[in-house]
């Protein structure tokens, strides 16, 4: 008989794998749509108050019940109306300003949810009369919570993988038809399980993430019916509901058949077409559930864009679930003890000639162990030969796929290098490389698996009909005489066993550290995204100032991006400095330290700090005299950590 090997021990493997890539790979999910333009200006100065604000965004956006907060120049909430989008733009956000605003800066800080269920959140001043003397320490509220943003970011970990799982095990048991489904019930209801859990907690989390607050958001009643009015709640609980039906399919995936395909024997039949039918419909189903919530359903060619992420999700679990199933039953399948083969050998040996009864006693199997998994060398082989085919098709898809969505979300080769969602993809085309080599190392141990079974049954053939034609009549009585030796390498195909398993045991351990790297990729702000708001960045400057763009660089992971500096009015006298941090993302950026300085070489003037201060979304101040015109040298001194910072310097030209 075939005993089972202890099935815990890769599934704990490769979980705790999947464990330390999330830990080391998480990192605070950036924001999906970036402003284009406000209205008014940033850090415009108005002759009167203006009677509403309205933002501009790169995709559309969901507005909260607090979008918006406007401070007057003292720092106290003004009191404003219902956040709403401009007539027949969703991409916008706008709110109505109260009467009698005042002169002064006012600073508003504003909050909203992309299309692709992502939070984004910033702040930018205007001044009505003239800009106030000192600026108002302002606290505009939480960008998010590190507690609540970690513990989404790990359900999101979890669902893609539960996913992966579930479908493409399924998609083995019911295309590759596995002589024993048996030990693939444990990778199914793991699939399921975390599937299930995963949702519930994204579910129980969007409210506070959407807000920014801690965990203990998830709690009020309001903010989860509130959830359940907004576009990714209702896509969270549609998962949920297509899970319902899908614990009603899993059982029939791995009933065992008999041969004649009555229940209760070893591998399954050829599935029925009802049931392949249900299997594929819900898979469909719950992949549209991502696209609809993901890079896919913002931004340009969206029914192309999700029509694409939906056979990517599906060719990518097929692919990766499917290895995990095949690498389980290759672990549970194992060559027959030799004792035992030896055993059953001798026993038709020596009922060859007996009387019919002892015939009809050996032709009778043994009951089959309820621990044991059902070792059909060539049902087992035919398996292997069709998951690779179908994992060729899988690659195509994804590939096809694939280019289309990075075309789509970088927007141009330079996004390669310059953005953050451009950098990534490099580092998943290079992981998806060792992954096709190991999946064509395992296809050629597949080819000479099937090449040993063909020619194995061309042996048995041959050794049969030898044994018909020199049958040589045996005594009435006594012993029965010697026939022919078998082959001593009865299981030949059983070294390229497990040459196959190691390989998908390589297989699956990449296919991981690429399914993580793409879970990063859909919380990255893409590349066409970031270039857009770069284009938009300079617009943001009152008319008539100054705007430098300051590079910087650390060294350090995450510790690169730029300096947006605008100097207003650019001019001899007083002037108001506003600058605004970009990440390597390209959207906004909190740094605990920014301070600026000015020189003028020529005339030995300066150091003059500028004494810049933190206003809740970028640093400024209103009281930077500059004594005379000329070239001056402008150095930005950036700190991202308790020890890293660096210094760069700019040239600007200061008129009369």
């Amino acid at each position: 008989m075939t005993r089972l090997r202890p099935l815990w021990k890769w599934p704990a493997l490769l979980g705790a794998l999947l464990v330390l890539l999330v830990l080391g790979g998480a990192g605070p999910a950036s924001a999906h749509a970036a402003v284009r333009s406000t209205d008014p200006a940033d850090g415009s100065v108005l002759k009167s108050a203006p009677d509403s604000v309205t933002l501009t965004f790169t995709e559309s956006v969901g507005l909260l019940d607090d979008s918006f907060r406007l401070f007057d120049p003292e720092g106290r909430r003004v009191h404003t109306g219902e956040a709403r989008h401009a007539p027949g733009h969703p991409d916008t956000a706008r709110v109505a300003f109260p009467g009698g605003l005042g002169e002064g800066t006012f600073t508003v800080a504003w909050r909203v949810v992309s299309a692709d269920s992502h939070p984004v959140s910033g702040a930018f001043t205007f001044s009505v009369g003239k800009p106030s003397p000192t600026a108002a320490a302002i606290d505009t509220g939480p960008s998010e919570d590190p507690t609540t943003a970690g513990l989404y970011d790990l359900a999101r970990y979890a669902a893609y993988g539960g996913a992966a799982l579930l479908i493409g095990a399924a998609a083995f048991v019911l295309l590759c038809r596995p002589p024993d489904a048996g030990p693939l019930r444990r990778p199914l209801l793991a699939g399921w399980w975390t599937l299930l859990a995963s949702t519930l907690l994204l579910l129980a989390l969007r409210a506070p993430y959407e807000t920014g607050t801690g965990p203990a958001g998830a709690l009020d009643p309001a903010a989860f019916v509130r959830t359940l009015s907004g576009r990714p709640g209702l896509v969270l609980l549609a998962r949920l509901l297509l899970l319902a039906p899908t614990a009603v399919l899993l059982p029939r995936l791995t009933r065992r058949r008999d041969d004649d395909g009555s229940e209760g024997g070893g591998g399954p039949a050829r599935s029925s077409r009802p049931l392949l039918g249900a299997a594929a419909a819900l898979a469909l189903a719950l992949a549209l559930t991502w696209a609809a919530s993901d890079h896919a359903s913002a931004g340009i060619q969206v029914p192309a864009a999700m029509t694409s992420s939906v056979l990517h999700l599906l060719a990518m679990a097929v692919w990766l679930g499917g290895l995990t199933a095949l690498l389980t039953l290759l672990t549970a399948l194992q060559k027959p003890d030799t004792a035992q083969e030896a055993a059953e050998g001798a026993t038709a040996g020596g009922t060859e000639g007996a009387g019919p009864a002892a015939q009809d006693t050996a032709a009778t199997p043994a009951p089959r162990a309820p621990a044991t998994a059902r070792f059909d060398g060539p049902a087992l082989t035919s398996a292997v030969a069709r998951f690779s085919r179908i994992a060729f098709t899988a690659v195509a898809v994804l590939v096809l796929t694939g280019v289309y969505q990075s075309w789509r979300g970088l927007g141009s080769w330079a996004a390669l290098a310059e953005t953050a969602y451009g950098r990534l993809l490099l580092v998943k085309l290079v992981a998806v490389a060792l992954l096709l080599a190991a999946a064509g190392l395992s296809r050629r141990w597949t080819a000479r698996l099937v090449a040993t079974d063909a020619e194995a049954a061309v042996r048995d053939v041959g050794r049969r009909a030898s044994a018909v034609r020199e049958r040589v009549p045996q005594p009435a009585s006594g012993p029965a005489l010697p026939t022919a030796a078998e082959p001593a390498d009865l299981f030949a195909p059983d070294a390229h066993l497990r040459g196959l398993r190691r390989s998908v045991l390589t297989e699956v351990g990449v296919g991981i550290v690429v399914l993580v790297i793409t879970t990063v990729l859909s919380g990255t702000l893409p590349g066409r995204a970031a270039a857009e708001a770069a284009e938009a960045a300079p617009a943001a400057g009152a008319p008539g100032a100054a705007v430098t763009m300051i590079p910087f660089d650390v060294g350090t992971p995450g510790g690169r991006g730029k300096v947006q500096i605008t100097l207003e009015p650019g001019r001899v006298g007083q002037n108001a400095v506003e600058a605004v941090v970009f990440g390597p993302d390209g959207g906004l950026a909190a740094v605990p330290e920014l301070r600026l300085s000015l020189t003028l070489p020529d005339r030995g003037i300066g150091p003059i700090d500028a004494r810049l201060t933190d206003r809740g979304g970028y640093w400024g101040t209103d009281s930077l005299n500059l004594p005379m015109p000329g070239t001056w040298t402008m150095k930005a001194t950036v700190r991202v950590s308790e020890l890293d910072q660096v210094s760069e310097e700019r040239t600007i030209e200061v008129s009369r």
